[in-house]
């Protein structure tokens, strides 16, 4: 059992943040042990050039990696060019202790820092960059939901509903890892950052019981994170809405941005928040800033009315199908 004890400024300071990098390592799972993640092998089947020879010895068995490739963020949205500077002035001391501390030696291919840093970058330009904005909006979407757990039903409420392994009976956090080694920290003012993760299928923490306070977990959404195509409006609200709204509508289950939207139905940008406002205006969409994105999703009327335009005898629209 993991153990966070927050005192009362750490409550204060529960924190959520999204991280390129962590996201980065985190998908490194999937080339060690593609099985577990069936999710996302169309992926990782079309990833080519990289050092794969680097990037497998980078974790063990289980899907562990060193900490320092995955660091708390110190902002709530980091850039991948600022988290790659700071991996470049991490010591090759502090490299070799944590590789030992996952890997149990430093293997030789891994004793070339310079090799291992750019077998990151190039790793992240050919796999990673180009799918970046359609997983930091999953990833917004997840923070977005659990804001508004937090806000309306508690700590507790929003923990438990992040995982069945985390439980919070104030001040203490639990995490329950199979095979980790249990540990207690106080977080001592420091805080505590949630992590939402694509590429997680669990709960994940630092290796190192000294290292800030962090606690990574499978985001909401993850899983409609390759599907192409969009969800089709039924009939009968088309012909009040008309078929684009709803669509939109139809596919709004989960939160969505309207950049995300755009890229994979082919309308512009531009008409795309065009329709969204006009349904965001007539109660059916909420919205909400995060970072330099708009995300929306449907309201309670805009539930119930994509439920209720189901034809007798038809599938009602899956609620966790969106456009991503």
């Amino acid at each position: 059992m993991i153990e966070f004890v927050l005192g009362e400024s750490d409550l204060v300071g529960v924190r959520f943040a999204v991280s390129p990098l962590s996201e980065l390592t985190l998908s490194l799972r999937v080339l060690k042990d593609p099985a577990k993640y069936p999710l996302h092998v169309p992926w990782m089947r079309r990833i080519r050039d990289v050092d794969a020879e680097v990037l497998l010895a980078l974790s063990n068995d289980r899907g562990w990696t060193p900490d320092f490739l995955s660091p708390r963020p110190v902002t709530p949205f980091a850039r991948i060019e600022d988290e790659f500077a700071a991996l470049r002035e991490i010591s090759t001391r502090t490299m070799r202790r944590d590789f030992r501390a996952v890997l149990g030696e430093v293997p030789a291919v891994l004793r070339d820092r310079d090799r291992v840093f750019e077998a990151l970058e190039t790793y992240w330009r050919a796999a990673l960059e180009s799918h970046w904005g359609r997983m930091r909006t999953v990833l917004e979407a997840d923070i977005a939901h659990r804001g508004r757990e937090m806000a309306q039903r508690g700590l507790a409420a929003m923990f438990s509903g992040i995982s069945d392994r985390i439980t919070f009976a104030g001040p203490v956090v639990q995490v329950r890892i199979k095979g980790a080694r249990a540990w207690r920290v106080e977080a001592a003012g420091q805080g505590l950052t949630l992590m939402p993760s694509v590429f997680a299928r669990r709960t994940a923490v630092p290796v190192d019981p000294g290292a800030p306070p962090l606690l990574i977990y499978a985001a909401r959404g993850a899983g409609t994170l390759w599907e192409t195509g969009r969800a089709r409006g039924p009939a009968v609200l088309a012909g009040v809405l008309g078929q684009v709204r709803a669509d939109l509508l139809a596919g709004l289950g989960e939160p969505r941005s309207s950049t995300v939207i755009a890229r994979r139905t082919g309308v512009t940008t531009s008409a795309v928040n065009q329709h969204l406002r006009a349904l965001r205006d007539a109660g059916l969409l909420a919205s909400q800033r995060h970072g330099r994105s708009v995300v929306y999703a449907r309201t309670e009327l805009g539930d119930a009315l994509v439920s209720h335009s189901v034809e007798p005898g038809s599938d009602a629209p899956n609620p966790s199908f969106a456009w991503t």
